[in-house]
């Protein structure tokens, strides 16, 4: 056996879990909505395989994974039982799936000027642990 694929395999190892194993997430977001497609490049470049359903209507959708309102932001995605809802930077995804919270899933509502995908201004904004009896706590805060 060659010694060329295991040191290819190390190097993979090395550089991190998303270049090892790259994880499937689903979108749904607005054909119209460009930011969306922008936060889908962001997740990518973090090892994430994306794939991009556009919707007329992803209301009903937020509602059936967990989006309560309030929590809302213009597309939603689901990875491994988890629900991400808005621009949620891709290391706090990591995160998630590497603390296995008993929750629904991360939350960046609205559309923060600064938040992945976003990216024209310095506006803080936070992103939630949405749990499943319909509340929420900061899982992380951006400045």
């Amino acid at each position: 056996m060659s010694r060329l694929p295991l040191f290819a395999l190390g190097l993979m190892l090395a550089a991190g879990p998303s270049a090892a194993l790259a994880q499937d997430m689903t979108v749904w977001h607005s054909p119209t909505c460009g930011c969306c497609h922008l936060w889908a490049r962001h997740v990518e470049a973090a090892g994430f395989r994306i794939k991009l359903n556009d919707v007329q209507n992803v209301t009903p959708i937020k509602r059936t994974l967990g989006v309560r309102p309030g929590l809302e932001s213009c597309h939603t995605a689901r990875i491994e039982g988890y629900t991400i809802e808005g621009h949620v930077p891709a290391r706090d995804i990591r995160r998630l799936l590497a603390e296995r919270h008993d929750a629904v899933g991360l939350s960046v509502p609205g559309m923060p000027s600064s938040a992945p995908g976003m990216d024209v201004g310095a506006e803080p904004y936070q992103v939630l642990l949405m749990r499943r009896d319909g509340s929420a706590e900061v899982f992380a805060r951006y400045n």
